[in-house]
């Protein structure tokens, strides 16, 4: 009583919020415990660890329910104490084969490729399981032995709670011991930092890779199966976990074993312990606090400072070519896309191009600066929230409208690019990841957005006063215009003394410094036109399609912004606008397999990575210049014949 009065919280729901932190902070710890040690092994970004938390979760699942899966073999059911042994071992299993398939052919790559890689393959491992299972949850019993609670007086302590908790901090810490202070654990830092010299003493390197990866891979396995009796068996279980995770690894310390299990075990209390004083905010308070240690130490908690490097060099683009001639395509897209509506749907068009846009703002930061960032949903879906309120609620003028959504895309690229673009790499990739799940849980919760249902009906009204953009084609007319001078004002920011500059930052940022440049202001004035572009995009898709919805801001929007860049091309210049053309196309053929889109969208993502990292257009410009250079060296060699008979004679 005296600790309600002085609190003004009832005992029993802060330590029962307290334990729901300690769970949750449980398998943050191994689930980050996991992702740390891929990352500080193998420096790969392993976004597929969520798929595989839930194949965890599934294959207790499985092994418990063998006799109705199976029911002419006579198979018996596998209960949870064995699923502990067998399924981590089987996900590990499934790891190691993912590593030597996939992964291994990314490891020589910049970083940026072993991200997208695993988000491909998390795509098509959970839309996979999504196709048959759906959105509802399997229910997965607490094992006989573990049920039941213990009376604290101020509380019910549940067995299982407190078996989760205490196996957790045994695996957790117990994994930091062999790292950090075996023989082994000395053996796989040696074999990351110097493989060659690792080699020299008769060690299988690739296979010790391997292994690493596996172990990773079977924590998570191991994480899934304990909180199968917790929660649900779902496909989306493994999403909405692994963006925290990332969060949380960022505020540990990227690679810092010890890092992530604290900080995982912390937050969770964290969080449950927001969940009392302040629920609304229980939601986002982990990416809050990652902003905010971000700004006082900026590699993390428990991580350690490292010297810049350079950024990543994936452009595909090449100066001189006639697909790099923006006045050229800018001619080309006003006739094309004048007589585009006549073709197609004008909806369909408006979708390609409105995407188009958003691509060539998303290409501005990867392509041309380097910089892999996964949060642009943020600023697409903040621009179209804001711009779909001012229409439907206040009534302004369309123009306006957009404009207070672009302001908004462009304030929150300002903040957003002032806390990530100090970090770069995978490091900046997770940042801008979490950094966007703010706005997105933000959009969840806020009364104006109407969560799941978004704002509909937005009225699109007349442009100026004078265009009615009820009418269809003047609504397509209005979209190419913008598109249009979206497409120049990038052309100019790349071929201006500017743009010029940003590509001599991702060539070569240590020399960009020595003369003089201030890289992290160039860096961030890209990243705020980027968002600003995007929130163009944003704003009018709200408009034309006169609806804002929670898939604006949620992360699959950055992803299919990302994928239109990769099958593109890029850092070319067209490569965006033939990556959304694509992708609009190719969800509108396949909108009939339902589910199945998403595993597609992954596959392809999966098929760039590995053999198509130059994009359709950049493949298209390497073929062209080699063919023109087999051209050069014929003509030479032809001269050099005649010039010789000539001698002859």
């Amino acid at each position: 009583m005296a600790m309600m009065d002085l609190i003004g919280v009832p005992p029993a729901l802060l330590f029962g919020q307290l334990l729901v932190g300690l769970i949750n902070g449980s398998f943050y710890a191994m689930m980050s415990l996991g992702v740390a040690i891929i990352f500080g092994m193998l420096r790969i970004g392993n976004f597929v660890h969520g798929a595989q938390y839930m194949l965890g979760a599934f294959g207790a699942w499985y092994l418990m329910r063998l006799p109705e899966l199976f029911p002419g073999l006579g198979l018996p059911s596998i209960g949870y104490w064995w699923a502990l042994v067998i399924v981590p071992l089987v996900v590990a299993v499934i790891g190691a084969l993912m590593e030597r398939i996939f992964i291994r052919r990314v490891y020589d790559l910049d970083h940026a490729y072993g991200l997208l890689l695993t988000v491909g393959l998390a795509m098509a491992i959970e839309g996979a399981f999504n196709v048959y299972y759906g959105a509802a949850g399997q229910m997965y019993g607490v094992p006989d032995t573990l049920k039941g609670g213990i009376n604290l007086g101020f509380m019910f302590l549940p067995i299982y709670r407190a078996w989760v908790i205490a196996v957790a901090i045994v695996v957790c810490f117990g994994t930091w011991y062999v790292v950090e202070r075996t023989k082994l654990g000395s053996y796989l830092r040696a074999a990351t930092e110097n493989p060659d010299l690792v080699r020299a003493f008769g060690i299988n390197v690739p296979r010790l890779l391997m292994l690493t990866y596996a172990f990773g891979v079977g924590l998570a396995g191991f994480a899934g199966v304990m909180a199968a009796p917790i929660y649900q068996v779902s496909p989306q279980m493994g999403q909405g976990i692994i963006i925290t995770i990332f969060a949380v690894v960022v505020i540990g310390g990227m690679g810092s074993i010890f890092g992530a299990i604290v900080s995982g075990l912390m937050l969770g209390v964290i969080e449950g312990l927001t969940k009392v004083f302040y629920p609304q905010a229980s939601s986002t308070v982990i990416f809050i606090i990652m902003a905010l240690v971000l700004i006082f130490r900026p590699a993390g908690l428990f991580g350690k400072e490292t010297t810049s490097h350079s950024v990543a060099d994936v452009s595909s683009g090449r100066s001189g070519s006639f697909l790099e001639n923006g006045r050229l395509w800018l001619a080309i897209f006003a006739i094309g896309g004048g007589l585009l509506p006549f073709v197609i749907y004008p909806v369909m068009g408006m979708k390609i191009l409105v995407l188009a846009l958003f691509a060539l703002a998303y290409n501005l930061i990867f392509g041309y600066v380097g910089l892999l960032a996964f949060g642009h949903a943020a600023f697409y879906g903040a621009s179209s929230y804001v711009t779909a309120h001012a229409a439907a609620a206040w009534g302004l003028p369309t123009e306006l409208c957009i404009l207070l959504g672009v302001s908004v895309a462009t304030a929150i690229g300002v903040l957003f690019g002032w806390l990530a673009i100090r970090r770069q790499g995978l490091y900046f990739a997770m940042i801008t990841l979490a950094l966007a799940q703010i706005i997105y849980f933000y959009a969840v919760q806020a009364p104006w957005t109407h969560g799941e249902d978004g704002i509909q009906s937005v009225p699109r009204g007349t442009l100026f006063g004078l265009i009615d953009l009820s009418n269809t084609l003047n609504m397509y007319y209005v979209t190419l215009v913008v598109f249009l001078v979206g497409f120049a004002f990038v052309y100019r920011i790349i071929h201006s003394p500017f743009g010029q500059t940003l590509k001599s930052i991702r060539e070569n940022e240590p020399r960009a410094i020595s003369l003089g440049y201030s890289t992290d202001r160039f860096k961030l004035i890209a990243f705020t036109l980027s968002a600003m572009l995007s929130g163009v995009a944003g704003g009018l898709k709200a408009i034309i399609f006169q609806l804002a919805s929670l898939a604006d801001v949620f992360f699959m929007t950055s992803a299919d912004v990302l994928l239109m860049t990769l099958i593109g091309g890029v850092g070319t210049l067209l490569g965006p606008v033939v990556g959304a053309a694509v992708l609009v196309t190719l969800q509108r053929e396949l909108a009939t397999l339902g589910a199945w889109v998403v595993v597609v969208q992954g596959a392809i993502f999966v098929l760039c990575v590995l053999f198509l990292r130059k994009g359709i257009v950049g493949t298209l410009e390497e073929f062209l210049s080699n063919r023109a250079e087999r051209k050069a060296q014929k003509g030479v060699k032809t001269t050099e014949a005649v010039a010789k008979t000539e001698a002859a004679q």
